[in-house]
């Protein structure tokens, strides 16, 4: 049984609660490079969408709890993906300062499937097939953990929704000072397509630079990036992936991490000597 109050996902959220309120929002300058998140994400109450988010994904975790393929809080996999989490959760503050408000979860879902999600609100799950068909390293486990809380700490999902809304419904800026109701309500509807939203190219990369220097600030090895990568080009030969239909992969992303670990590698090793 795991010890301490991570035993648990009620200890695990009194547990990351208190990691990332014991950060402080001046660490060392990020170290990636990535624009700012985009204004238009604003016309999206962000506060409704992590609502609606929190209980899509409770409606998932009901579902897969009812076919038996919730893991239990004992079980192996998700003590180690919550131990993971339990090292990333502290530097995310710096990105985010909602995330302090944030209920960190981790579930893992018994399935096939080759993915991973973190919901706006920072509701994480994962699926037995991307660990068990990747054979995932800790490192690497930490790199694809840390990319799907990057889309939640940069907001895309907020973006995306407010993007494809306000072109549909021809918003104009100014449109703005007279109400956020509709797009409030369109964001409590989408709630339930979260798990399907696909990001742009530029979403993907900000997530893959961001979770990159999340994962090396917590002491994983920012070389898993790459060979995570690898590892999806492999198998995505054989067979469809589910992750790869929204996280697009080929040898330009793998050029992009490879130029960006020099530029994090002094945060992972100094992480690995104070850990």
């Amino acid at each position: 049984m795991l010890k301490g109050p991570w035993a648990s996902r009620r200890g695990f959220l009194r547990a990351s609660g208190a990691a990332a309120a014991a950060w402080t929002l001046s660490p060392a300058a990020a170290q990636v490079e990535v624009g700012p998140p985009s204004s238009l994400r604003r016309l999206v109450p962000a506060a409704q969408l992590e609502a609606a988010a929190a209980q899509q994904y409770a409606q998932v975790l009901a579902q897969a709890r009812a076919q038996g393929a919730l893991a239990p809080d004992d079980h192996p996999q998700l003590r180690r993906l919550r131990a993971i989490a339990q090292r990333l959760v502290p530097h995310t503050l710096p990105w985010n300062e909602r995330a302090r408000q944030w209920r960190w979860e981790v579930n893992l879902i018994g399935s096939k499937q080759i993915n991973a999600f973190c919901m706006p609100g920072g509701k994480i799950a994962f699926f037995t097939g991307i660990l068990d068909e990747l054979r995932l390293s800790d490192d690497e486990a930490a790199m694809v953990m840390g990319h799907e809380m990057a889309h939640a700490l940069r907001e895309h999902a907020r973006s995306r929704i407010a993007k494809t809304q306000a072109t549909g419904l021809g918003l104009s800026l100014g449109a703005q000072l007279l109400g956020l109701g509709d797009l409030g309500r369109l964001a409590a509807d989408l709630g339930t397509q979260l798990l399907t939203l696909k990001f742009s190219r530029e979403d993907e990369t900000e997530a893959d630079l961001v979770g990159l220097e999340l994962a090396a600030r917590a002491a994983y090895d920012p070389r898993a990036s790459v060979s995570l990568w690898q590892k999806m080009m492999r198998v995505a030969g054989s067979r469809g992936l589910e992750f790869l239909s929204t996280h697009p992969s080929g040898p330009s992303r793998i050029r992009e991490l490879e130029a960006n670990i020099p530029k994090v590698e002094g945060l992972f090793e100094q992480a690995r000597r104070a850990g």
